[in-house]
């Protein structure tokens, strides 16, 4: 019975907050909003802030989408002058392979201290009013042991912002001891992530459409690579990531020294994309977030829903394939 009505009140506050989400109402909907109502922002206490920032990796969603939230909730404590409480991945898996809760205090932990947590609004990164209604909210509190909780897939654009912390938590984790890898360090070694599997399923879906590319793209882009990036006397080896059978990616056959992963699991698969020398990514979070963690050279499509770092490491790619930087 509980499943079934937090799975009810759920479906009723995602109704509300889409409804009135824009609105002057939004913010009724929150115990934080009426909080900075009724008291006025402490901006006399100097001291450490003894407030928490955290987010919610959807559980619901796949480890590059959760990965998004976790993000968003690092950059936004930061950005908020809070301190960051973490927040597992849904499985227990990920949490292990990518170490990112290593040496932070947990929003469990904070709770058994006496923390209370307070949900933020929903707000636009590139509103200011939305924003300064955010750090109103949260100068209101000052002084007091909370915890604030983003909206569920509270959106950051710019998720390179962050790649030095978490290119630090991964590769000090203790899972790296463990990391086993098909790649031989003798060799140059590109992985190439073609996203195929779920937006298959609904061809006319627009939601679905806008993250297809064709194979024709892919292969124009990997011999691009090849051709203007590949800067090495080791032989070169490519490792081709997606979902199928050989035969729906004919085109390919002509690459010398081809791998192909397409029944590699999930975390093994992110790992090599994370490893590898050169990583040629989709409109996929799957490959982005390995993107964020990987010292080599990225190539990725330049139209996409985050952004990249303007550095020589990362090379993007128009709609036809053609390099554009």
């Amino acid at each position: 019975m509980n499943v079934y009505l937090n799975k009810l009140r759920r479906k009723v506050w995602s109704t509300l907050g889409s409804r009135l989400r824009g609105t002057n109402l939004y913010g009724y909907l929150y115990k934080s909003y009426w909080h900075s109502v009724f008291n006025k922002s402490n901006e006399n206490n100097d001291g450490e802030t003894t407030c928490y920032l955290s987010a919610v990796p959807n559980p619901g969603a796949g480890i590059g989408h959760q990965l998004a939230n976790w993000i968003a909730g690092y950059w936004w404590a930061k950005q908020f002058g809070l301190k960051f409480a973490h927040i597992p991945f849904g499985s227990d898996s990920w949490e292990h392979v990518l170490g990112f809760g290593e040496g932070d205090v947990t929003l469990t932990q904070l709770k058994k201290e006496g923390y209370k947590v307070r949900k933020l609004p929903l707000f636009d990164e590139d509103r200011p009013n939305e924003v300064s209604n955010i750090k109103r909210i949260i100068s209101s509190y000052k002084g007091n042991k909370v915890v604030f909780l983003c909206e569920q897939d509270q959106f950051y654009k710019n998720q390179y912002g962050v790649i030095k912390d978490i290119q630090n938590k991964f590769f000090n984790a203790p899972a790296r001891a463990e990391d086993k890898l098909i790649f031989d360090d003798n060799n140059y070694n590109i992985a190439i992530h073609v996203r195929r599997g779920d937006i298959m399923t609904d061809p006319s879906n627009p939601n679905l459409a806008m993250r297809y590319i064709s194979n024709d793209y892919f292969e124009k882009v990997l011999s691009n690579v090849l051709h203007h990036v590949v800067k090495t006397n080791k032989p070169v080896h490519i490792y081709f990531f997606s979902q199928g059978k050989v035969s729906d990616f004919q085109e390919f056959e002509k690459f010398e020294n081809l791998h192909w992963c397409l029944d590699m699991g999930a975390k093994d698969s992110f790992l090599h994309m994370v490893y590898a020398d050169a990583l040629i990514t989709s409109k996929s979070s799957f490959s982005y977030k390995p993107a964020l963690l990987n010292k080599g050279i990225k190539v990725c499509p330049e139209n996409f829903w985050h952004s990249y770092p303007k550095s020589k490491d990362w090379v993007l790619v128009n709609d036809n394939g053609d390099f554009i930087s």
